[in-house]
């Protein structure tokens, strides 16, 4: 092999063993920062895994506030609250400001992780408007609603029952 190939031969391998470097480095950061959202009842079922039930892992909880399960500590800015997701409710524990618009009977997503049977979050997001859900948190409330047959709430403020045959909506 003459000297120029050789050199373009090791130039090659040297810039095919920094990409897989940054590609090994990227992933990595990548992992530590993922924070997947589960629900109070694939909590309590130990559906999310062990690192989360052990309070390992950081995630994302998602649901709706349960009603009257807002507790505030007089003195301290610590606020207790359960989330819900219609098939399990989960204790919440928080200190710091709560969003404005943080309320009971709303939707809620909440960053922490579990300390036994209690979510200690680190972050609360509230809704920001009268229509919107998180997408996740919507998908599996959704899921949950079909298990229980909770009718679909029109505009008017009436319920009515999706019919069998309707086509699912574009996303």
């Amino acid at each position: 092999m003459n000297p120029t190939r050789k050199r373009r031969l090791v130039l090659v391998l040297l810039l095919l063993a920094a990409a897989v470097a940054a590609t090994a480095l990227v992933t990595l950061a990548l992992q530590r920062n993922v924070a997947y959202l589960y629900t109070p009842s694939e909590i309590l079922a130990d559906e999310a895994g062990a690192k989360v039930k052990t309070g390992d892992a950081v995630f994302r909880l998602g649901g709706m506030v349960a009603a009257d399960s807002l507790q505030r500590a007089e003195g301290s800015m610590e606020a207790r609250f359960k989330v819900t997701d219609g098939d399990g409710e989960l204790e919440v524990r928080y200190t710091g400001i709560l969003p404005d618009l943080f309320r009971e009977k709303q939707a809620v997503v909440a960053t922490g992780r579990m300390d036994g049977q209690i979510f200690i979050a680190e972050q609360v997001l509230a809704k920001h408007d009268e229509t919107y859900v998180p997408k996740e948190v919507a998908d599996k409330m959704g899921l949950a609603h079909k298990k229980h047959n909770v009718p679909e709430a029109t505009e008017a403020g009436t319920a009515q029952t999706p019919p069998a045959t309707a086509p699912m909506p574009e996303r």
